[in-house]
């Protein structure tokens, strides 16, 4: 059944590709601590923008947020921080990378903040993680549940994915 997100669910994207990604990923998270309610499976997934530098894990995290997404952007950008990101190119290689993806049944656009984050229906590396723990949520503005617009990034350029089994990890793929 489809359904549009709660007043107080928040979802979170991650990516790395530098340094232990999957420490990155447990870290970023350890960084939400009460407020996870859910996360995804990781896929590893192929870069876009700059292709030279390594794919990607990849997550996302549902939170139970009730201070609003600039709180939430703030929190995500000191995570980052604390992980060791720097910004030097847009699109380059990265420690962490913390996406603001959705806050409540609502849409919102300030200077440096838009929920739903605007690129949600053309990256895999969300979508997938995404609709596999919720694939009847519609995004707000989207109109499709998530399990379908995950599937029409299927086979297009630059969208390359798979599972990321980890050594001694089973089938899951979970954090």
């Amino acid at each position: 059944m489809s359904r549009g997100p709660a007043p107080h669910e928040a979802w979170i994207g991650l990516g790395t590709n530098l340094g232990d990604r999957e420490a990155n990923l447990a870290a970023a998270v350890r960084h939400f601590g009460e407020h996870v309610v859910l996360v995804s499976p990781v896929f590893e997934t192929e870069p876009w923008g700059i292709l030279d530098q390594p794919w990607f894990l990849n997550a996302v995290v549902q939170l139970r947020w009730t201070t609003g997404a600039r709180t939430l952007l703030t929190r995500c950008l000191a995570v980052e921080k604390a992980l060791g990101r720097i910004r030097e190119e847009r699109n380059g290689p990265r420690t962490i990378d913390i996406d603001v993806l959705l806050m409540g049944p609502g849409r919102l656009r300030e200077e440096g903040l838009t929920v739903p984050h605007p690129g949600i229906a053309g990256r895999r590396s969300v979508l997938e993680p995404w609709a596999a723990v919720a694939p009847g949520l519609i995004v707000p503005g989207l109109g499709a549940p998530l399990e379908v617009l995950e599937e029409r990034t299927r086979g297009l350029d630059g969208h390359g994915s798979r599972p990321w089994l980890a050594p001694g990890k089973r089938a899951s793929g979970t954090l």
